[in-house]
């Protein structure tokens, strides 16, 4: 086996460990992420079976609410990312359709917004209307877009003037018709492996804002937030950063493996499309 293929095999495995914890650990005996016993704070991890991985300063058990958090922040990755792809799908596919002014204006406006650090966006948001996770759901969902629809215009613009793409014009076919059939499923190739490496980073992005408290606020946990907690008692209790860290340090070090895999595989077939077809059996030598 190739090296590259054991490093993302190792990435997925990272990956669906922490994924398959986060949601099977609530079905198990004694979960309950809220529940407070001050007699039991600060149990360490693998010390009692009713705590693997300990308790907080409030005698919270750490499994559950790393369970609990892994849940949130994975879901909002997961949803942000889908939202700011099929944005930029929809943008990049459009702009680079039509092309003209419509391809200026919204080029354009996809730069300025690229301008504007989102980080200060938030901040100023959550200090005029006070952090809640809506807020920075909100802004990084809308607002994230820009590489995706880079991606789409660029693949729009290198089909549009393919034959495949003039024929159905040239007899009728409506603009989002032919967009629809002949170039979105083009389209949803590079953006899905841009959207596989891209979500260790908003999974940074995230964490980070939940790290500064502009993200998930307590009592929910998150992965961030844990780890800011945990700092309260790096010395009596290093566990509570540790842990909170390591998960999310697993995830975002896998999808980097999967993201680095899938980008090498989208390099080769846009080779491939591009190499010229002088026959059957060397076109089959290329992409094997």
């Amino acid at each position: 086996m190739k090296p590259r293929n054991i490093a993302a095999g190792l990435g997925l495995a990272m990956i669906l460990t922490v994924a398959l914890f986060a949601l099977a650990y609530p079905f198990t005996p004694g979960y309950d992420p809220y529940a407070q016993e001050l007699s039991d704070a600060f149990v360490r991890p693998f010390t009692t079976a009713h705590y693997p991985l300990g308790t907080d300063s409030l005698g919270r058990d750490l499994a559950s609410r790393l369970a609990l958090a892994g849940r949130i922040t994975l879901g909002l990755v997961v949803v942000i990312v889908l939202v700011n792809a099929a944005i930029g799908v929809v943008i990049g596919t459009v702009s680079g359709y039509f092309r003209g002014v419509l391809d200026s204006l919204l080029m354009g406006y996809a730069d300025v917004q690229l301008a504007v650090p989102m980080s200060l966006v938030i901040m100023a948001l959550s200090a005029i209307r006070g952090p809640s996770v809506g807020l920075m759901a909100t802004i990084l969902g809308l607002t994230f877009w820009v590489g995706y629809a880079r991606v789409g215009r660029s693949v729009a613009l290198g089909l549009s003037a393919r034959d495949f793409v003039i024929a159905p014009r040239l007899l009728g076919a409506r603009s989002t018709w032919v967009m629809r059939k002949h170039i979105v499923p083009h389209v949803l190739v590079p953006v899905g492996i841009l959207a596989t490496a891209d979500l260790g980073n908003v999974m940074i992005m995230i964490s980070s804002f939940d790290y500064l408290g502009l993200g998930v606020q307590p009592p929910t946990p998150s992965w961030g937030l844990m780890i800011t907690d945990g700092q309260k008692y790096i010395r009596q209790a290093p566990y509570l950063t540790i842990v909170p860290a390591v998960a999310l340090l697993l995830v975002i070090a896998g999808t980097l493996l999967v993201g680095a895999r899938f980008t090498e595989t989208g390099q080769g077939l846009r080779r491939t499309v591009r190499a010229p077809r002088r026959s059957r059996r060397g076109l089959e030598a290329v992409t094997a």
